[in-house]
């Protein structure tokens, strides 16, 4: 009797894995057949150069040296999945937004000027920027948590904060380049799901 038991118990983990199996397969070719990106402006880097992009990492690094002799280093990931509700519909290409942190240094100084931006997509095929915060830090190697940064930013005056926009376009931080990096990641979580679903998949079918 403990005989068959562990036969039917064996055979009902058999039934389990072969259905999951057959789901991991089923969503694997439904992510590989579907193209979302496809009508999608692509954007481009402009003057900056890939410093850092690993297929296992979420996020990229940036890097621009401006004829002043400036640099500016741009960080990206995509951010959260918004809460939405069973009953809300969302068909956009870009359900997440891009979380950007911008840091512009100046030739001969240690100080740091760093800007918390957040990329969406507008719509009509394009992507916009707002600027969440804004810092001056004396070091980047020296930072303190009890170090004052700056004031709340969305207190100050709309014109200052438009200036401050204007400042980052004119380092390169336009709609070309947050196109390019909407669009860039997204691809790239896509990818790494794929992979995440083959990897799964390997391992279901070894336990055959």
């Amino acid at each position: 009797m403990q005989r068959v038991s562990k036969i039917i118990e064996k055979g009902a983990k058999a039934l389990q894995d072969l259905n999951l199996l057959k789901l991991l397969q089923s969503e694997i070719t439904h992510e590989l057949s579907s193209n979302p990106f496809q009508e999608v402006k692509s954007g481009s880097l402009g003057d900056f150069v890939v410093d850092w992009d690993s297929l296992q990492s979420q996020d990229m690094v940036l890097r621009r040296k401006c004829e002043t002799g400036e640099e500016v280093a741009v960080s990206a990931l995509l951010g959260p999945l918004p809460f939405t509700r069973e009953t809300d519909t969302d068909d956009s290409v870009f359900p997440q937004n891009v979380l950007m942190k911008i840091c512009v240094k100046k030739p001969g100084l240690k100080s740091v000027l760093q800007f918390d931006c957040e990329v969406y997509n507008k719509g009509g095929n394009g992507s916009e920027f707002d600027i969440q915060n804004a810092y001056y830090l004396q070091s980047s190697s020296a930072i303190s948590s009890s170090d004052y940064r700056g004031p709340v930013f969305c207190d100050l005056d709309h014109r200052l904060i438009g200036a401050f926009k204007e400042y980052l376009i004119s380092k390169g931080i336009g709609e070309s380049l947050t196109n390019f990096l909407i669009l860039h990641l997204h691809k790239k979580e896509h990818g790494q799901y794929v992979n995440w679903l083959k990897n799964l998949e390997s391992m279901v079918t070894k336990d055959e």
